[in-house]
């Protein structure tokens, strides 16, 4: 069991949860384009894993084009031309997807708007009222 990813809270992922296959890459190439598999599809299984359970239903509950109605994740990466650095890639976005799915947002502080803002607000408000002045009717 090699590790291949670890998280935040020292949480592993091993290297027998994530299935990676080669694939051709899509799009315009060289001579190698039809003969080299250096694109990466890769397949992370999310209810099967080793991830917390308060994990599985954070990532499971997010609504990304990116999870299969199965629970799978799949990363296809293919910007390098070498598949041991495609492969690097899509480890390396699937550890960035799973860290900020399962981060908590912040809850935002309420604050009182400045002295400063509301001055400029109603200096604004006050201008524009100008402008919409001068479009009447020109009196002779």
């Amino acid at each position: 069991m090699a590790q291949l990813l670890l998280l935040r809270g020292g949480i592993l992922i091993d290297d027998s949860e994530v299935d990676v296959s080669a694939v051709r890459a899509q799009g315009a190439g060289g001579q190698n384009v039809n003969k080299v598999s250096s694109a990466v599809h890769l397949r992370f299984d999310v209810a099967k894993s080793s991830l917390p359970e308060m994990w599985k239903r954070a990532l499971l509950a997010t609504p990304d084009h990116r999870i299969t109605k199965d629970g799978v994740v799949v990363i296809k990466a293919q910007v390098h031309r070498s598949q041991e650095l495609n492969r690097a890639d899509a480890v390396a976005r699937l550890g960035a997807f799973i860290e900020q799915r399962t981060t908590p947002q912040r809850r935002r502080i309420a604050t009182r708007p400045t002295l400063g803002s509301k001055k400029r607000r109603l200096e604004g408000k006050v201008q524009r009222g100008e402008v919409k002045k001068l479009r009447g009717k020109v009196e002779e």
